[in-house]
């Protein structure tokens, strides 16, 4: 930093310690900065800004005296770039400074120069003169020493001085609020240029008069005795009496730093005498600035209290989050329901597919769609029925269930919420298949649109919250849990829905000064609609899930927010549902399979829909001049798919394949590629029964399974030649009543999780479970196909009698243990008989199975011995 220059007129000796004389040292060294000394013929330039011979130090001579003005130029451009500028021309070169002395003497100064006000200061009755001028930037003050006739004290000086400042205070530009005051200075001055700046803690340091001797240390007494005239005192702080460190010292804090400026350049180096407390050979006093230890403070403060500050950090993040991320994220949601952003939604996409519908691929929609017209016009009732209860107003749910691949999603989306544009689809198939936390809130946020989302945030927040917990003792509160994540998700959707229901209101309507809730309630119409899709698609391992989903459902439905539908292929969906409204109906619509006439429809449906397609692939050949070859390759390949042939044997084969909507779609796309209807339904079932095989009898058991391999087979052989079972009959098998498989020991549960994997399908009636059969129709034919494969079944069949063979086993182990404890008696009462009786029959009885399984067994290794 530059120091700027001292401008003085001629030099003397010094004043120290209460007005004592002190000599002129006799050296003379260089200084660092330029001093101008104006005489009556000559004007000489020397470098003083650190003091006379560059010792830091300036020193007066007999009737000279040392004032310190204060409050000339302000304290914050001291140290920056703009320091000059507050200087303006008064210290800005060596050149200056000449002039300077000049505007002083001539009163060429400005109104706002800091070296007129010193001149406003002084009286012009030829008491005092000015003899040298040294700024201090960094103190935002000034040097003036002056000299002044014989019978005049320096105590005389100052307080004349005082008094005018008291009578007329002059204040800079800067600083309207404070006067400019005057100070003797009685120290010796330290004109440093150090990187020290002002502070409002003066630091004391108790020095000896020479060295060698002993200081004494001043009291609080003392030393306020001493500074107090100088400005008002907050504190002072003594050094410990335990401390070691010398030399000794003592804090002392101002009230303003202007104060402990005034102090500081006054006081500094002075000798305070025995009669003041500095002992018998005097203390000299070092005054420094010192800068209040407050690196810590704040964190010390918040360290010692993690009860009041993590609340509130939680608090404030909290707030920053509802208010700044909140609203963008309902508008995300907004847009996502409303299709804002959705390129095949947009008026212009949909104009340039109109007009390009005839040559573009836009077209095939059309063909894929043929086969639905004639499910849907079977099923008019049904949409029908869901468009008029998305008009009333009831509070209840929507539920749409049927089995998969019944044509849930095409029914619901498609038909009946085709024209509809505030829809909102949460499909729970991607939700209930992530893998964690963070993935389930992950997909849940897409599934609404729900961003930004910061999922991986909650483990860094839930280990930040560990590690404040195990050292404070205290939840800090930073973590949510997952629950509360998926409500935060949930609540904001529902809030996003409320305005995506009213956002068509007009001020024009006659009901515009209804409220938002009393308009929904009024118009039924004009509410949103929520399809959650594939729920309870895996009941048992993500509940939570279903749960929420359920009470949000729930929740928008009661507060006449948006219609909910459900579409489910679980026939236990009451359960969870009522849960969440248990004083209600639900509005249910049963799917199931195609009649067969209504089957057959829809396949040849497809196929005039391709046959359409080809006449027009000839069209535009012959248009082209293409080949006859080629026209001849395809027109067989149409005669063949509507023969009277395949649609006999399409009567046939329909009725084994079943009204599945999945399997008719993939029959008819195996007739569009030539196939006869035999051959197409074949391969289906061919295709079923290795699905089967895969999934149920082969595989490798999964660590959730609740059903085992041989439970499956038992199934299967016995659907196989009864087409329908009695459900408690199953219960009642050995292979379910006695499984020995870990988790598979519970019948029902096991049924429930088959019915689930959709093996079977569970019959009920009056909401009893009553009857047990096939999964899909086409499955059937499949476990029929499967049965009568001699190794499988042989297999399978083993495995289910080495089973019930370590069933029986574990009926011996028990009924000999019982019978080895009876038998442990000393004598035999005649109560126990009818025990060993009926334990010795028992044993007997499980002894004839085991032979009977062991026999037919040997039977079944011999066909796989046998057969390849």
């Amino acid at each position: 930093m530059r120091q700027l220059s001292i401008v003085r007129l001629h030099g003397g000796l010094g004043r120290h310690a209460l007005g004592a004389p002190r000599p002129r040292p006799p050296y003379h060294l260089a200084a660092a900065t330029t001093t101008i000394r104006f005489s009556r013929t000559t004007r000489r330039c020397e470098t003083t800004v650190t003091g006379d011979q560059n010792s830091g130090h300036i020193y007066s001579g007999a009737n000279e005296a040392i004032l310190f003005f204060d409050n000339l130029y302000p304290l914050k451009l001291a140290s920056g770039p703009l320091s000059y500028l507050a200087l303006a021309r008064a210290w800005k070169s060596d050149d200056d400074l000449g002039r300077l002395l000049k505007g002083f003497n001539r009163s060429s100064l400005g109104l706002m120069d800091p070296i007129n006000l010193v001149k406003r200061t002084i009286p012009n009755d030829g008491s005092v003169k000015v003899t040298e001028l040294i700024p201090r930037l960094k103190d935002g003050g000034c040097f003036v020493k002056v000299a002044y006739p014989s019978g005049t004290s320096p105590e005389d000086i100052e307080s004349k001085l005082s008094r005018q400042l008291q009578h007329k205070p002059i204040k800079p530009w800067f600083n309207p609020f404070r006067s400019i005051k005057v100070g003797l200075v009685t120290g010796v001055p330290w004109l440093e240029d150090m990187a020290r700046y002002p502070r409002s803690r003066l630091k004391i340091e108790f020095l000896p008069k020479e060295p060698g001797a002993e200081a004494a240390e001043l009291s609080q007494e003392s030393l306020f005795a001493l500074f107090r005239k100088y400005g008002k005192i907050a504190d002072i702080i003594s050094q410990p009496s335990d401390s070691k460190v010398l030399p000794k010292f003592a804090y002392l804090d101002f009230a303003f730093t202007r104060d402990a400026i005034m102090a500081r350049n006054c006081l500094h180096g002075i000798l305070v005498p025995d009669t003041l407390g500095g002992g018998k050979a005097g203390t000299k006093l070092s005054l420094s600035y010192e800068q209040k230890v407050r690196a810590h403070h704040i964190w010390d403060w918040i360290s010692n209290h993690p009860r009041i500050v993590i609340p509130i950090i939680a608090a404030l993040l909290a707030g920053i989050t509802v208010l700044v991320f909140d609203p963008i994220r309902e508008f995300f949601i907004k847009a996502h329901i409303q299709k804002s952003f959705s390129l095949s939604d947009s008026k212009i996409f949909q104009w340039f597919k109109k007009r390009t519908g005839d040559i573009l691929v836009f077209r095939r929609n059309k063909a894929e769609d043929a086969g639905l017209k004639a499910l849907f016009s079977h099923r008019r009732d049904a949409i029908e029925q869901i468009n008029t209860w998305l008009m009333e107003s009831a509070d209840t749910f929507i539920v749409v269930q049927g089995p998969r691949g019944s044509g849930k999603q095409e029914l619901v989306l498609d038909q009946a919420l085709g024209a509809r544009r505030d829809v909102l689809v949460v499909d729970c198939k991607p939700i209930v298949e992530a893998k964690g936390e963070s993935a389930t809130i992950k997909k849940l946020a897409g599934e609404v649109g729900y961003r930004p989302v910061f999922s991986w945030a909650n483990q860094l927040s839930s280990l930040i919250d560990l590690a404040i917990q195990s050292t404070t003792g205290v939840k800090s509160g930073f973590s949510e849990t997952f629950d509360s994540q998926l409500s935060k998700i949930l609540a904001n959707t529902a809030a996003a829905l409320k305005r995506v229901s009213v956002s068509d209101r007009k001020r024009e309507d006659g009901d515009a000064n209804l409220s938002d809730d009393a308009f929904l309630e009024a118009h039924p119409e004009r509410r949103a609609v929520v399809v959650i899709d594939n729920f309870l698609l895996k009941n048992e391992e993500t509940s939570i899930v279903y749960d929420k989903l359920s009470d949000w459902a729930a929740a928008l439905v009661q507060a006449n927010i948006a219609h909910v539908v459900f579409l489910t292929s679980d026939t236990s969906y009451s359960k969870p549902l009522s849960k969440s409204l248990p004083d209600r109906v639900f509005r249910t619509i049963a799917l199931g399979d195609l009649s067969p006439e209504v089957a057959k429809q829809y396949v040849l449906s497809h196929l005039s829909q391709t046959k359409l397609k080809h006449e027009e692939a000839q069209q535009s050949e012959d248009t082209h001049d293409n080949s006859e070859d080629d026209n001849e390759k395809n027109a067989p390949k149409a005669e063949i798919q509507e023969s009277p042939k395949n649609i006999h044997q399409l009567d046939e084969v329909i009725t084994v394949l079943g009204g599945r909507l999945t399997d008719l779609e993939f029959l008819a796309r195996r007739m569009k590629t030539g196939q006869t209807p035999r051959q197409a339904v074949q391969e289906i079932i061919d295709q079923s029964a290795s699905e089967i095989l895969k999934l149920f009898l082969l595989a490798n058991r999964a660590p959730n399974r609740k059903f085992s391999t041989e439970q499956a087979w038992h199934l299967i052989q016995e659907i196989a030649k009864k087409e329908s079972l009695r459900y408690h009959e199953v219960l009642l098998s050995n292979t379910f009543a006695s499984s020995t498989t870990p988790g598979a020991e519970d019948g029902e549960l096991a049924l429930e999780n088959l019915a689930n994997a959709e093996l079977i399908t569970v019959h009920s009636h009056r909401g009893r479970p009553q009857t047990i059969m096939a999964g899909k129709p086409v499955y059937q034919a499949a476990f029929a196909a499967l049965v009568k494969d001699p190794v499988l079944k042989a297999k399978m069949n083993l495995n289910v009698l080495t089973e019930l063979t370590k069933v029986e086993g574990k009926t011996i182990e028990k009924v000999e243990s019982e019978l080895s404890l009876l038998g442990s008696l000393p004598r035999q009462p005649y109560e126990t008989v009818p025990r060993i009786n009926y334990l010795l029959a028992k044993l007997s009885n499980s002894q004839n199975k085991i032979r009977d399984y062991e026999l037919e067994m040997a039977k079944l290794k011999l066909v796989l011995a046998q057969e390849a």
